[in-house]
């Protein structure tokens, strides 16, 4: 089934019915925690026939064919690699005699349990590759479509559609696993999520996992404003809780889940159906309540009662992992720091041949500090392997940044690698009619979902007239249209030429951005070009740039630190009403700290410096702009943020940068930085208790805040992680503290359960923090984690579980620890797992995640 013909069905049949749980009533029949659930079902099929069998009686669409870890990583935990081929046929099989005709297979696919660089040791490559096998088998073993489910990275949810693509034109639905603030494991929300899986060309998209339906409906709500896809709810039946029995049950009845689906409808679901508890009771009962629900989707409700409608038209979106840009053709100006290219950086050029990215990074916080929205990167420069290069910077810049990227390279190669890699939806710089080369690069848009820049340059060269110039964006639409791309999908380049070659460049530019407003289309240009050849260009691009704004220009690529530019861009924003302009304007301007800033124009190659005459306004002058893009630009400079005091402490520049390399997570620096700390006279002692635990605790801090996410608390740990080693010998020299043995604790992820990345989070903070920490790994047995807890004096013992099917060892642990008089603490935490559940299997702590861990461990030891 394509993904159109998927569509037809909904549009058919109103709302899809899914299945129920599968994993939590299959424990009820007798599947043992830590046992391989495919093979077992084959040892067992009578088992999953019944119940699948019992969804499609209670009005199942949909049921999914049980191949959920039926890929080759996960199968090789249990030797069973080699047999994948034979373990889905048969699972797919077994699913199709169960649907009998009456219901669609839906060939299930999940998560490897291994994870991608730079956060684990999997290669992108790797896993699409490792996707595409399993789908080969599920497509030519008669699926209907495919669902990619319970995922909890943005990334991966990608290289399984990706794979899908290249291996099949079967239909592909994605549900992803959030956690309570709305965010996945990784950091990303509910609407780039859905941005993302559309673009790429997911038939539907949602989320199923996680929660009841009672904290679903935001989340369902977010992804049905941003797409036009069908949105899929898939909730549990609310929380787990330990029953009288000592059984795990969850604590929302039939009832009330059925009635609470409602809201899940109202915000904006047509595909509905049950996760972990649900029975086929759960789902019989949507059924009968909604088969014939009457939808209005012109007036969605999300939680709170408020009214929405499903994606506006004419809204356009970009994104990373982690954040959306959204925008329309009315809204607030935005700028494409244009920092990351080597044209005429010489410094930057040599870092590059020599692999050295400390610029490019400097350039990503620099620019986002100073109010970029988007970040271009371009790398292209003789003498380095262009893709490499990309793909060595794109590694390093992802985790600093929630910015978008614009991909800047003219190489097909290298650009596909950028896309195909970038964890978001990214904007390509740019495609003409040059050399076919939008018949080559148009199709690469639209396979991995990405906008771009149309650049009206055709065959032979640049326009000869305004008329050629839009005749040639005419072209560049038509050609996109063809490939099944869009207006929204398009930002048309002015083409910026010189006033000092042509007097009517300017006015021709502005007519161009006129023309694509007026024909629903984005624009973009660079302004330096506009005053080429010119004495002062600041002030002509900054006058051509308000210029263009009044004209209707989307976003333009400029250098951020160029305040003159920007604060005018600003103000022009402000002056024309735009939503939100008076609240962006004074936030920039509370750069400047009170400060009275003047404009004066000087003399060539002196520096224009804004002064405070007021000594109450504050005593620091502003720096005067001195980089290289300045200087080549000829622009003149207003501060662009306050002077620092000089330190004249060497020791406490050292200090601080040591504590920057943690809040930043730079792995790259810090060990350099730490060893010149120590040469400049820094204490070891003082660098760990006063600059690395703060600097670490502060993340900690933010991350639970929802300001730092999965990926930057695992790069800052790291971080610290080098800094410590380094340091490590130092301390234990003469230190009677330092030499002092250290508490023990012992952690693992729990039998049966190979999710570990939770776990080695916690692990290496409290590492960081002193402790001796002995990780016995993922999959381990209680017996294990009992007699090493007792064997090595633990204090404490840490447990991790990702599914609701191996929760219930964490149990078994603290029933085995009793049993054998373990005087260790036992410490709960993971994705499935509740507070209320820990205090009801008698475990001493719970822990969210692992900067809350560091928290509750110091808290139990210091009340032991």
């Amino acid at each position: 089934m394509t993904r159109q013909d998927f569509w037809n069905l909904i549009e058919r049949k109103g709302i899809l019915f899914l299945d129920g749980a599968t994993g939590t009533n299959l424990m009820k029949a007798g599947l043992p925690a830590g046992a391989c659930t495919e093979e077992w079902i084959l040892e067992n099929p009578d088992t999953i026939k019944n119940l699948q069998t019992s969804y499609v009686e209670a009005g199942s669409d949909i049921i999914y064919a049980p191949t959920f870890t039926g890929n080759r990583i996960k199968l090789k935990n249990f030797g069973l690699e080699n047999r994948i081929g034979e373990i889905n046929n048969s699972l797919v099989t077994l699913a199709k005699e169960s649907a009998n005709g009456k219901a669609l297979v839906a060939g299930d696919i999940t998560m490897t349990g291994r994870q991608l660089k730079p956060m684990g040791d999997l290669d992108f490559e790797e896993l699409i590759d490792v996707y595409k096998e399993q789908i080969r088998i599920l497509d030519n073993a008669g699926c209907d479509i495919l669902v990619v489910e319970t995922m909890m990275s943005l990334q991966e949810c990608r290289a399984a559609l990706i794979a899908a693509k290249e291996v099949s034109d079967i239909a592909v639905i994605v549900t992803l696993t959030f956690e309570g603030d709305g965010r996945t494991l990784f950091g990303t929300d509910a609407k780039t999520a859905a941005i993302v899986m559309e673009s790429l060309g997911a038939a539907a998209v949602g989320a199923n996992c996680g929660t009841g339906p009672d904290n679903m409906v935001d989340i369902i709500a977010d992804m049905a404003s941003v797409t036009s896809i069908p949105i899929i709810a898939k909730p549990n039946a609310g929380l787990p809780v330990v029953t009288e029995d000592g059984s795990t049950e969850y604590d929302m009845d039939c009832d009330t889940f059925v009635a609470e689906m409602e809201k899940l409808i109202k915000a904006g679901a047509t595909i509905i159906g049950g996760c972990c508890g649900t029975t086929p009771d759960y789902i019989r009962g949507i059924h009968e309540k909604y088969a014939d629900y009457t939808i209005s989707s012109n007036e969605l409700i999300k939680a709170d009662g408020s009214s929405f409608t499903r994606k506006p038209d004419g809204l356009r979106f970009l994104t990373s992992e982690r954040k959306t840009v959204a925008f329309g053709l009315n809204d607030p100006f935005m700028i494409v720091g244009e920092r990351i290219n080597p044209t005429g950086k010489k410094k930057l050029q040599a870092q590059l041949r020599e692999g050295n990215l400390d610029m490019v990074c400097d350039f990503v916080s620099q620019q986002e500090e100073d109010g970029a929205t988007i970040l271009d990167v371009n790398v292209g420069m003789s003498g380095i392997d262009e893709k490499q290069m990309m793909s060595d910077v794109l590694d390093e810049i992802i985790p600093l940044t929630s910015l978008p990227l614009c991909i800047d390279t003219s190489d097909e190669a290298t650009m596909e690698m950028a896309l195909r890699k970038y964890p978001g939806r990214a904007l390509i710089n740019s495609i003409s009619l040059e050399k076919d080369k939008a018949e080559r690069f148009i199709p690469l848009a639209k396979k991995y979902g990405a906008m771009f820049i149309a650049l009206p340059v055709g065959p032979k060269g640049l326009p000869g007239s305004l008329k050629e110039k839009h005749e040639f964006i005419e072209t560049l639409c038509s050609k996109a249209y063809e490939f099944g791309l869009n207006k929204e999908d398009i930002v048309v380049d002015g083409l910026v030429a010189t006033i000092g070659a042509n007097p009517d460049a300017a006015l021709e530019t502005l007519s161009t951005i006129s023309y694509c407003k007026e024909h629903g289309l984005a624009t973009i240009c660079g302004l330096s070009n506009i005053s080429f050849g010119l004495p002062q260009r600041a002030f002509i691009n900054t006058a051509f740039l308000t210029m263009a704004i009044g004209s209707g220009l989307t976003m333009a690529i400029c250098n951020p630190s160029q305040e003159l530019l920007v604060n005018s861009a600003f103000a022009s924003d402000l002056l024309r009403h735009k939503e939100e302009a008076d609240l962006r304007y004074i936030e920039r301007m509370g750069r400047y700290d009170g400060m009275n800033v003047q404009v004066t124009c000087v003399p060539k190659g002196q520096k224009l410096v804004a002064m405070a005459p007021d000594a109450s306004a504050g005593t620091n002058s502003a720096k005067a702009g001195s980089d290289s893009d300045n200087k080549e630009n000829g622009n003149v400079n207003v501060s662009d943020s306050l002077i620092k005091e000089e330190l004249s402490d060497v020791k406490t520049v050292f200090y601080n940068k040591i504590k920057t390399d943690v809040m930043k997570g730079s792995k790259r620096t810090i060990e350099k930085d730490t060893l010149e700390a120590v040469d400049a006279g820094c204490e070891p002692k003082v660098l760990l208790n006063e600059y690395l635990m703060p600097a670490i605790n502060e993340v900690g801090d933010l991350f639970d805040k929802g300001k730092y996410f999965l990926p930057q608390l695992i790069a800052s740990a790291e971080a610290m992680k080098l800094s410590i080693a380094k340091l490590e010998p130092l301390l234990k020299e003469g230190d009677e503290e330092g030499a002092k043995d250290k508490d023990t604790i012992v952690i693992a992820t729990v039998h049966g359960d190979i999710h570990d990345i939770g776990k080695n989070l916690v692990a290496l903070m409290l590492k960081n923090h002193g402790f001796n920490v002995i990780d016995l790994g993922k999959d381990v047995p209680s017996e294990k984690i009992v007699d090493t807890a007792i064997a090595e004096n633990a204090k404490i013992i840490c447990l991790s579980a990702l599914m609701t099917t191996t929760m219930q060892e964490m149990k078994n642990v603290v029933k085995l620890s009793k049993e054998k008089n373990c005087d260790a603490k036992i410490l709960i935490g993971g994705a499935v797992v509740t507070e209320d559940y820990a205090w009801e299997i008698g475990a001493d702590g719970y822990s969210s995640d692992a900067a809350n861990c560091v928290i509750v461990v110091k808290n139990i030891i210091k009340n032991l």
